[in-house]
C-alpha cells in the first residue's frame, strides 16, 4: 500500500483482526452485488469505501423519484440514470481507486454464470424470488460465498450461503425453488427507509469478514429483524440432503 493508501484505510489497520494483511486482501478482492437499489446502495458504498479493488454492479433499472426514500447511493441529478452507474459515481465520490463495472442487464442465467466465477463474494440485493434462486444456482454451481439479504415493510432478513464448506446450506435449503411464497415489492407494500440500511449494511459487513476471513459468518443462520420493536430472531438452518440445488 503507499501512503495515500495507509492513511485512507487506518482505521481498518488498527483492528488487529484486519491490519494490513486484511486491507490488502480487500484492495484485491472482487465483489459482485446483484441490485443497485435499498439494499445495493450500503452494499456499494460501504464496499467502495473499505477500498474492495473491484466492484461488479447488476441493475438494468433506472433512478425514480420514488427510490430516493431509501436508495441512498442516487440523488434527484440522477433521476432516469441506470442505478448501478449511479452507484459507480457515488463510490467514485468517496473513493475513486475502486475499479466499478456496471452491467446494465437483468441478472439471468447465461450473465451470473459468467459473472459469479469471476467474484470473491457475491451479494445479492435484488427483490425477486426468481432472481434470488438464479444467483443462488450460480453460487453453488461455481462455489463462492452468497450473502443475502430482504427487506419489505419493517421486516428484514440476512443470512451467508457458503457452498466452499459442507455443512452450509444454499438459498434453496432454506427456500426451496417450487415452494410457492408471495412476491411482495416495495412498490405495494412499502418499506421502512432505514430498515434496508441496517440490512444492507450488515451485508456489506458479512462480505467484509468473508474476504479478509474475520470472524465466522452468517452461513447455517437465517437472522430475522421486526423493525416495529427492533427485535431479532435467529434461526438454524441445516443443510438438506435433498435439496435439488447443493444436494448433488
Amino acid at each position: 500500500m503507499n501512503d495515500n493508501q495507509l492513511l485512507r484505510y487506518s482505521r481498518h489497520i488498527l483492528l488487529n483482526e484486519v491490519g494490513v494483511e486484511g486491507q490488502e486482501k480487500f484492495l484485491v478482492s472482487h465483489a459482485l452485488i446483484i441490485g443497485a437499489g435499498g439494499l445495493g446502495s450500503p452494499v456499494a458504498l460501504y464496499l467502495g469505501t473499505a477500498g474492495v479493488g473491484q466492484i461488479t454492479i447488476v441493475d438494468n433499472d433506472v433512478v425514480d423519484m420514488t427510490n430516493l426514500q431509501r436508495q441512498i447511493a442516487h440523488n434527484m441529478a440522477r433521476a432516469g440514470m441506470n442505478k448501478a452507474q449511479s452507484a459507480r459515481e457515488s463510490i467514485a465520490a468517496i473513493n475513486p481507486e475502486v475499479q466499478v463495472n456496471c452491467i446494465t442487464e437483468r441478472a439471468d442465467t447465461a450473465l451470473l454464470d459468467a459473472l459469479v466465477t469471476k467474484a470473491d463474494v457475491v451479494i445479492d440485493c435484488c427483490d425477486n424470488f426468481a432472481t434470488r434462486h438464479a444467483v443462488n444456482a450460480a453460487c453453488v454451481k461455481h462455489k463462492k460465498p452468497l450473502v443475502s439479504g430482504a427487506a419489505i415493510r419493517f421486516d428484514g432478513q440476512i443470512s451467508v450461503f457458503d457452498p466452499r464448506h459442507e455443512a452450509s446450506p444454499c438459498y434453496a435449503c432454506v427456500f426451496p425453488p417450487q415452494s410457492t411464497f408471495e412476491e411482495t415489492r416495495c412498490a405495494t407494500m412499502g418499506v421502512f427507509s432505514p430498515l434496508v440500511g441496517i440490512i444492507g449494511s450488515m451485508q456489506a459487513a458479512e462480505a467484509l469478514k468473508l474476504l479478509c476471513g474475520v470472524g465466522s459468518s452468517l452461513a447455517g443462520r437465517l437472522l430475522m429483524l421486526d423493525g416495529r420493536g427492533m427485535e431479532w430472531n435467529e434461526v438454524r438452518v441445516p443443510r438438506q440432503s435433498s435439496c435439488a440445488v447443493c444436494s448433488h
